[in-house]
């Protein structure tokens, strides 16, 4: 039997960026399911943060140069890649001058939010996906780590349902204590609508787009939810355990890899 395929997708990764909560799981966890016999690839942003010539990032030519359209705005998608040696991982970056080139990740000097977060958003989760498709590698499931990733289990279950690289693919859901503030633009749910992709199934966010209805948006279509911080969003926990869906709640780090690979092994059973 092939080894399962686990994608993961997060907001940032040690040591590209500074050590935080998410950071470090995201550096960890890759590792210690490769390590646990599945194969994985990871994706992130390229933040104007991260310092390409320390950390030897370089350009993929052959999965570069698509246009991704936002709003009627086309926008290149460029990826980069680097290695973490000592994990024997590569690590691919999402990159583009317009969303990603600041010098902080989700919130301006000032500390707010920056206003076009939800397109960022959009582009992210597109752009992985459309980078996963152009490598051939078809993941068994996907791990979401952050809101920006909470498109994700939408697109997968519907957009990119008949799709040979995703028909099949789980989607896990990682809740963490990252709440933004400035909700997203009033037209974020038309924004994000693509083929497939009905106005019921975009219902949460129909309203409003904050932190908490964009996380029901993302349990609605995800086959597992986990509690990535000790603390997390009540409504947003108590929304996705009345869900139904598999929860697995706080581990900390001495425990949550193996309690994670066996939720995968789980997900994927059903």
């Amino acid at each position: 039997m092939s080894a399962k395929k686990i994608l993961f997708i997060t907001t940032e990764i040690a040591p590209y960026l500074d050590e935080t909560e998410m950071s470090v799981i995201a550096r960890q966890l890759p590792q210690g399911i490769q390590d646990r016999g599945k194969e994985i690839r990871t994706f992130m942003p390229k933040f104007g943060a991260i310092n390409e010539r320390r950390n030897q990032l370089h350009e993929v030519i052959r999965l570069s140069g698509m246009n991704l359209i936002i709003d009627d705005t086309d926008h290149p998608l460029v990826i980069k890649v680097a290695s973490i040696q000592s994990a024997r991982m590569q690590i691919y970056f999402i990159d583009n001058e317009d969303f990603f080139h600041r010098k902080t990740l989700l919130f301006g000097e000032d500390g707010n939010d920056f206003i076009d977060n939800d397109e960022r958003s959009i582009f992210y989760v597109r752009g992985v996906m459309e980078t996963v498709k152009k490598l051939r590698w078809a993941p068994d499931l996907i791990h979401c780590h952050g809101w920006i990733t909470a498109l994700t289990p939408l697109y997968i279950k519907k957009y990119y349902s008949s799709d040979p690289c995703f028909r099949n693919t789980k989607v896990v859901y990682s809740v963490y204590n990252d709440d933004f503030k400035l909700p997203f633009r009033e037209n974020f749910a038309r924004k994000a609508k693509l083929e497939g992709v009905e106005d019921e199934d975009l219902k949460p966010i129909l309203t409003v787009a904050d932190f908490e209805t964009v996380s029901q948006l993302a349990i609605d279509f995800s086959d597992g939810v986990i509690q990535g911080s000790p603390s997390i969003h009540e409504g947003v926990k108590q929304y996705a355990q009345n869900k139904g869906v598999p929860f697995l709640e706080y581990h900390p780090k001495e425990t949550y890899i193996d309690a994670f690979n066996d939720f995968y092994d789980q997900i994927l059973s059903k």
